[in-house]
Formats: C-alpha cells, sequence, structure tokens
C-alpha cells in the first residue's frame, strides 16, 4: 500500500512512524512533513491546507490510504474532496468535523443527547455576555467557538479575569472569526484525562487511555498550550470508568452524529474531566491529540493500518486492540517564550545522542533544515517520548533524552507524569 500522512507535527510524526510498521505497507508520503519524518517517508512540499493539490497528487501517486493528522484541513473538507475522487482517506468529512470546529456544535450535541458535560450558553453580543458573567461568578471558563490552535480557552478564576477574555476574543479579535461566537461554561473541578476511540460512523474501538498536560509551567500553572507533554495509561481511567466513558459519552456521541445526518468517522477524541468517578466532556476533538498520540502510538501492539483503512470504509470489525504492557511518557521540548513570541532557526544539538537510547523515540514538531541543521521553527519543537515497565520508569527515560538536547532558551515542564505518581 502508498499511504499518504497530511500533516508536519510531532502527531504526524508518530503516525508515519507507527505506520511504518506495518507489512501492508510499501511506501509512506507525508505533505509537508519535517526533518524526524523525512527519516521514515517522502516528504511533499504541499500544506496540510492545500486540499485541492493534495487530492491531484494522492490520484496521481495512487495512493491507497490519506490519512489527515491536524483539524484545519478536516474543517475544511478535505475527506469531502478526496473521497468525491474515489479516494480512501481517514478522518471526519467536514459536517462532522464541526464537533471540533465549533464549540456551540458539540454542546448543543451532547445537550441533544444527555451527554454529561458542563453547563453552557453561547453569545455572540459582548453585553449579553459579560451580563452573564457578572450573574454567573468566577470561576467559569470562556471558550472562543472556532479553532484557536489549542489556545482559545481561557480558564478565568475572577469575574475580572472573564470580562479580559471577552473582550479579547469579541472585541479585540486575537482569535479572528473564530471569536465571532464566544461559549461560557461552568468550570469543572477534577482531573482531566483523554479519550480516544476509533470509529467507521456505527462501530467504536476505544484505544488506551491518556493524560495531557496543557499549562505550559510545572504544577499546572501559566497559559493553557498545544500541550506540554502526555503519559499513558492514566491511573485515573481504571476498567470501569473506561467502560463508564464508552456507555456514556463515546457511544451516544458517534450515534448522535448518526441520526443527525453526520455520521462521524475517523478518530474521536474525548477531553475529560472526572470527579468522583464520574466523567464528563470538557471537549471533543475531530483527530489524534498531539501530543498524546506519541506515548499511544508507542504502546500500540497492534498493525495501525487495517484499522485505519476499515474506519475510512465504513467496515470496523476489530473488537480490541493489543498494547504492550509498558508505560509511557511523552516530554514536549518547546522554544523559549512558548505560547507567546519565540526565537526561530536555532541549531538543535544532541538529537544524534537522543537517538542512541534504546526505548526512546524523538519525535520532531517544529522542526526544519537550515544550512545543513535541524533549527526550532515552531513553538512546540520536540516530543521526547521513553517507554518503561512502569510510568516512573518511562517519565526517566524521557527525560534521559531531554537532558541530552539543547538549544538556546529551551524549555519543558519537568514534572510530566507526577499526576500518575502520586496514585
Amino acid at each position: 500500500m502508498k499511504i499518504l500522512v497530511v500533516g508536519g507535527g510531532g502527531r504526524e510524526h508518530a503516525l508515519c512512524w507507527k505506520i511504518a510498521q506495518s507489512p501492508l505497507v510499501e511506501k509512506i508520503y507525508c505533505a509537508p512533513g519535517n526533518p524526524g519524518i523525512a527519516e521514515l517517508a517522502e516528504c511533499v512540499h504541499i500544506g496540510a491546507d492545500e486540499i485541492e493539490t493534495l487530492c491531484e497528487f494522492a490520484q496521481a501517486e495512487a495512493v491507497d490510504l490519506t490519512v489527515v493528522g491536524p483539524e484545519v484541513p478536516l474543517t475544511m473538507g478535505i475527506v469531502d474532496r478526496f473521497q468525491s475522487a474515489g479516494l480512501d482517506i481517514f478522518g471526519p468529512d467536514k459536517a462532522a468535523a464541526q464537533i471540533e470546529g465549533s464549540k456551540d456544535f458539540s454542546k448543543s450535541l451532547m445537550a441533544r443527547y444527555h451527554i454529561p458535560t458542563a453547563e453552557y450558553q453561547t453569545f455572540t453580543d459582548h453585553a449579553a455576555a459579560v451580563a452573564y458573567v457578572r450573574e454567573r461568578g468566577a470561576p467559569i471558563v470562556i471558550k472562543a467557538d472556532g479553532l484557536a490552535a489549542g489556545k482559545g480557552v481561557v480558564v478565568a478564576m475572577t469575574e475580572e479575569q472573564a470580562i479580559e477574555a471577552l473582550n479579547d476574543i469579541m472585541l479585540d479579535k486575537v482569535f479572528g472569526a473564530a471569536g465571532v461566537r464566544v461559549v461560557i461554561e461552568e468550570f469543572m473541578s477534577g482531573e482531566e484525562a483523554s479519550f480516544f476511540a476509533f470509529t467507521d460512523g456505527r462501530n467504536v474501538l476505544p484505544l488506551a487511555s491518556s493524560q495531557d498536560h496543557k499549562r505550559v509551567y510545572d504544577n499546572d500553572e501559566g497559559p493553557n498550550t498545544g500541550g506540554m507533554g502526555a503519559y499513558s495509561p492514566a491511573p485515573v481511567v481504571t476498567e470501569e470508568l473506561h467502560d463508564l466513558i464508552v456507555k456514556t459519552i463515546v457511544r451516544p456521541t458517534i450515534a448522535g452524529m448518526a441520526q443527525d445526518g453526520c455520521p462521524y468517522r475517523g478518530i474521536l477524541y474525548v477531553g475529560l474531566m472526572i470527579k468522583d468517578g464520574k466523567p464528563r466532556v470538557v471537549e471533543f476533538n475531530a483527530r489524534f491529540g498531539d501530543p498524546e498520540a506519541q506515548p499511544l502510538l508507542m504502546r500500540m501492539k497492534s498493525d495501525i493500518v487495517p484499522v485505519l483503512q476499515a474506519c475510512a470504509r465504513g467496515e470496523l470489525t476489530q473488537d480490541a486492540i493489543e498494547w504492550h504492557d509498558k508505560a509511557a511518557v511523552c516530554v514536549v521540548m518547546a522554544s523559549g517564550g512558548y505560547p507567546e513570541t519565540f526565537e526561530k532557526d536555532l541549531p538543535i544539538a544532541g538529537l544524534d545522542a537522543a537517538a542512541r537510547i534504546q526505548d526512546l523515540m524523538v519525535f520532531h514538531a517544529g522542526t526544519r533544515f537550515k544550512d545543513g541543521q535541524i533549527v526550532n521553527s515552531g513553538g512546540r519543537v520536540l516530543g521526547v517520548t521513553g517507554l518503561g515497565n512502569t510510568v516512573k520508569e518511562a517519565i526517566d527515560k524521557a527525560y534521559e533524552g531531554t537532558a541530552l538536547i539543547a538549544w538556546k532558551d529551551v524549555h519543558y515542564r519537568k514534572d510530566i507524569g507526577a499526576r500518575a505518581l502520586n496514585r
């Protein structure tokens, strides 16, 4: 088989790494890819949002299956375009991708099908939104309705913070069109976890549990980011809780989408808040999480390719995935200053030394080649992912890798996975 992976981040590197292990695969293309992916796949200079060009490329190269990594091409309708050309593609179509593309869409879906989540209201009028915050008080959560690269959510601990967030989103338009509508939610306390399930629109195949670390600094301090690290399995998700999530959240969501006339195919990401053994939905995403994909795919024993193809074709019959019984931990190494402004094109040292460590994989995210060396080109630069017999061993392995890698002003959290140890 020939496979095209769309995207160029850490998640796509992990997907290429896993797909390359399949005996079914003879050739992998990745558009646009990155220097890490270039060791596994032929990188093609086409942007992830250049849908027409990607479709023409897939037709010209007789690609058997396209796997979409990021959310933007999904919400733009890449799946619809490929399907209309008779090409197999993994991911939800434009209508179904609204589950991530619009917070209001996903909240109203959950309300209709009684899927547990936070109470909410949607606003397009700034004054009405401010009045609602004054009425409800803080803590309270402000969300831009559309896509904002993982940064459109403000957990406001005071009314002033909430109103400042509304001013930024609705008046100053810091997220552009993504902030035309704002969803205001009740604050949920508890422990977060990420839950993923493959689906062909009817059948569901859950993955192992994982947990992401969204805040930029240790002890979950500082602003939200796209994710500073993740681990799998997440001890907070017990076997009993796993079954409850599938029964009360995943299956009703997939059934509800089908009933609404926009069946969901691909991988469904459920961001959860867990309190007193009860899960509630924080958000849905229409693709693999990043950085959760890195530890999850490191732990996956089963061949991923037949699952991806079955989801794309609406023929998912597999009822279980085999997992390595090791834990995996991913530590994201970021550019200094992220998620705000940061310096680019800084040379990265130590990648070869880290590559020699057994049970360690360095997934590239924001990197590129410049003048014959690998430099940083984004906020989140590398996902250093270690395997171990226990979470503690996996943490030690990941940090053994980060200790060898350096560039000017590099920043990473020192407490990834600590919550799992506390259990």
